[in-house]
């Protein structure tokens, strides 16, 4: 029998693209310091954030494939996390403007029954587009995009700050990539598209 899945978030977005895949999921969200280390690089920091969501939920679950995913986005070698107000969303879409930016997506799968962990780390590029000072304030007063890593959602209006988008799987953008998200459960017994 195939082992229940649960996703470790409480992030609409991600819990959407999940449900793409046509598989039965619960959504929990974990408990875990998401604190940068000292010196930790953007690629470490998403990695280590997806396998310590995923284990923050093994003992709840202990006999389960938890799905665990952490995004930054980079900028000039600047990290730029969630913007959680608007003040930090217009700087952050105002160091953007004219910029490419690369959002990085850690991405982990943990059978909990065995310890057995998958982790990898997904890239995709943004080209944003020079942004006047009011195109940037009317966007992040219309999209509220204050829980997004970069302080825009390219499922939305997004689309209108961008020159072009880079990479092998857009739903990376987004917070969770499929692509290699079906791997890693199939490396694990999942059937795609089963009844």
């Amino acid at each position: 029998m195939q082992q229940s899945i649960i996703l470790a978030s409480s992030s609409p977005f991600r819990q959407e693209l999940l449900a793409k895949l046509k598989i039965k999921f619960h959504s929990h969200a974990p408990n875990i310091d998401e604190t940068r280390f000292d010196g930790e690089l953007a690629q470490a920091l998403v990695e280590r954030l997806a396998v310590a969501k995923a284990k923050a939920l093994a003992s709840i679950y202990p006999n389960h494939l938890i799905i665990g995913s952490d995004q930054v986005c980079c900028i000039d070698e600047q990290i730029l996390g969630k913007p959680h107000t608007n003040e930090r969303a217009i700087e952050q879409l105002t160091l953007a403007s004219n910029k490419k930016a690369r959002f990085l997506t850690g991405l982990c799968v943990l059978n909990s029954a065995t310890g057995q962990c998958q982790a990898c780390v997904e890239h995709f590029d943004v080209e944003f587009r020079a942004l006047s000072e009011k195109l940037i304030r009317r966007y992040v007063e219309l999209e509220q995009p204050l829980n997004c890593a970069g302080s825009f959602k390219s499922e939305g209006s997004g689309i209108v700050l961008f020159k072009s988008l880079i990479g092998n799987d857009p739903n990376t953008l987004i917070g969770l990539p499929l692509i290699r998200l079906v791997e890693f459960l199939e490396s694990f017994g999942v059937e795609m598209l089963s009844a």
